[in-house]
């Protein structure tokens, strides 16, 4: 099973710690952000990973290489000199895809059986599926609505009273939806999710475990506190 992780933003809301380095290499407790992500789908027996990079990503690979001292097999792939948005950059690495693969995004730390849910995502056969949390507004502004197993509506910008739940940051792809990609123009995901949810095609999979980003100050604060607790546990 193929993980996608997008990491190639500008990291602006994070200035000045992302000045230098990229937000995959901010460093919790002695590790780089990345290196918690890696172990987490190491865990779960998930070994073939594909970072899209853009701003400092030079520094990512420098780092991981190919991945091998971790236990796993990275390739890589760059935006180039134009930004492409999430979902363009996804495009762009067509050619390194396998047909249908797990997505996510290079601030999220997120705790799921990555197996289990490809394994019920290919039982009921869509396009696409989205892991949600019922949020509540909760962490975030919640930005989804469900019904039954499909995502009905998804919005970061129109909140409707039925939006519950919001998108938890992973998701499954095949990878004949890049076809509804546009070329060579900036393209975010949402657009490709609204375009599904359109088509009846995407899946919607709950979890009950909350999610940790490091997309903000109050993010990391946040995963960092985790990780001591982790620690001092285990």
């Amino acid at each position: 099973m193929q993980v996608v992780i997008l990491a190639g933003g500008l990291a602006t809301r994070l200035r000045p710690i992302t000045e230098k380095i990229p937000k995959s290499l901010i460093e919790i407790q002695g590790k780089p952000f990345l290196e918690y992500q890696i172990n987490l789908l190491k865990a779960d027996g998930v070994k073939d990973i594909l970072l899209c990079l853009g701003y400092l990503g030079e520094q990512i690979e420098e780092r991981f290489g190919n991945g091998s001292k971790y236990g796993v097999n990275i390739k890589y792939i760059y935006d180039g000199k134009k930004l492409l948005g999430t979902a363009g950059a996804l495009k762009k690495a067509n050619k390194l895809l396998q047909e249908e693969f797990f997505l996510m995004y290079g601030d999220s730390y997120l705790p799921l059986n990555y197996l289990n849910i490809m394994s019920w995502y290919k039982k009921n056969d869509k396009l696409g599926l989205m892991v949600v949390f019922k949020n509540h507004d909760q962490y975030d502004k919640s930005n989804v609505s469900v019904e039954g197993n499909l995502v009905k509506s998804y919005s970061k910008i129109n909140k409707m009273p039925d939006m519950v739940y919001i998108d938890y940051g992973a998701s499954i792809l095949k990878k004949d939806t890049l076809s509804f990609i546009p070329e060579d123009e900036i393209f975010p995901l949402e657009n490709l999710f609204i375009h599904l949810i359109a088509q009846r095609q995407l899946l919607a999979y709950e979890v009950t475990e909350r999610f940790y980003e490091i997309g903000s100050v109050k993010g990391i604060d946040e995963f960092r506190r985790y990780i001591r607790g982790l620690n001092a546990t285990g």
